[in-house]
């Protein structure tokens, strides 16, 4: 992976002159790390202030690359699937804890979230690549080496345990959003009141409303069929919005889309969705609910959505037009 870039660029106030008369200062700054570019675009009255928090959140993605990146091999997340089939593997109380909540999601999930997802990204040619298409003599072998019950947590000695060899855990449903959550934290800490954070455009967390909209930041969902559209918009107010959808990194093979939205149960990609958009307050949760939401169909994630959970559906079938769940 390439060692993280960081920009940072204030825009100015709104208008020229004291910006405590004409309004506030906006400035922006951007990472690439976690093989994702993050930015923060934040609005504030204190120029040293801003810039100070934004680079603490910048730099808190970059501290993350280091925990939970899967390419980098002296990170704790390569260091758990290089020695756990042999031993239990101490972890910090930050990676013990997420893994835990993974555990949770797959559990609630019926399995259709599972960062033991790794064999199957692999042999698909979605680590580092676009994909292609695997012999199921292949898939049938990943497969055997993929599930959530296979990761054995020890809260007491903080340790993880791989239940067989071959296992390998796949941070890509689960760390931009962690992420995200993470630097908007460090904001709010800093006592940023108006900002927007985004990892990779996919997973984003809204902090107040920008000013002159008081109904909160509005982002656009796209067109899965014309990327070139918008299906939908929202606003987002102190909540977060994550999207997956089948045209982020797929390819074509025997006359289809093949897309990297894996179903870890049948060890092939997900079919009957193009895209699924959430909205809730945190984004570690919007992102790991989108893959289970896009995977298992608008009929079980109505019955088990939260309440508070708005999700957007775009379904790939004939006359079903993307819409909101009601």
């Amino acid at each position: 992976m390439k060692h993280p870039v960081l920009t940072l660029l204030f825009i100015g106030a709104l208008c020229a002159g004291p910006a405590t008369k004409t309004g506030p200062l906006r400035a922006e700054g951007s990472v690439d790390t976690m093989g994702s570019a993050f930015s923060v675009v934040a609005y504030g009255d204190d120029r040293d202030k801003l810039q100070s928090a934004i680079e603490q959140a910048l730099e808190e993605a970059r501290r993350l690359d280091h925990l939970l990146s899967n390419y980098r091999p002296e990170s704790e997340w390569s260091e758990v699937n290089r020695e756990a089939a042999s031993h239990p593997v101490h972890v910090s109380p930050e990676l013990f804890h997420l893994l835990a909540a993974c555990i949770e999601y797959s559990r609630e999930s019926e399995g259709s979230f599972d960062i033991t997802v790794g064999p199957l990204m692999k042999i698909w040619g979605f680590y580092k690549g676009t994909g292609h298409l695997p012999h199921r003599a292949e898939v049938r072998g990943a497969l055997d080496r993929v599930g959530y019950q296979n990761l054995i947590l020890d809260a007491k000695n903080q340790t993880v345990k791989f239940a067989k060899s071959g296992v390998e855990m796949d941070p890509g449903g689960i760390g931009k959003g962690y992420a995200v959550d993470r630097m908007a934290a460090i904001l709010k800490d800093n006592g940023i009141k108006s900002a927007l954070v985004s990892g990779g455009g996919s997973s984003i967390y809204a902090i107040g409303m920008p000013p002159n909209e008081p109904q909160g930041w509005k982002v656009d969902i796209k067109d899965p069929k014309d990327r070139s559209k918008v299906a939908a918009a929202a606003f987002l107010k102190d909540d977060s919005m994550s999207t997956s959808g089948n045209y982020e990194k797929f390819f074509y093979a025997e006359g289809r889309l093949w897309s990297h939205i894996m179903d870890p149960r049948t060890g092939f990609p997900s079919m009957g969705m193009l895209s699924v958009s959430i909205i809730a307050p945190r984004t570690i949760d919007t992102e790991a609910w989108c893959k289970p939401y896009y995977i298992m169909g608008r009929s079980w994630t109505l019955q088990h959505k939260p309440k508070n959970f708005r999700v957007f559906m775009c379904e790939d079938r004939s006359g079903v037009p993307c819409a909101w769940l009601q």
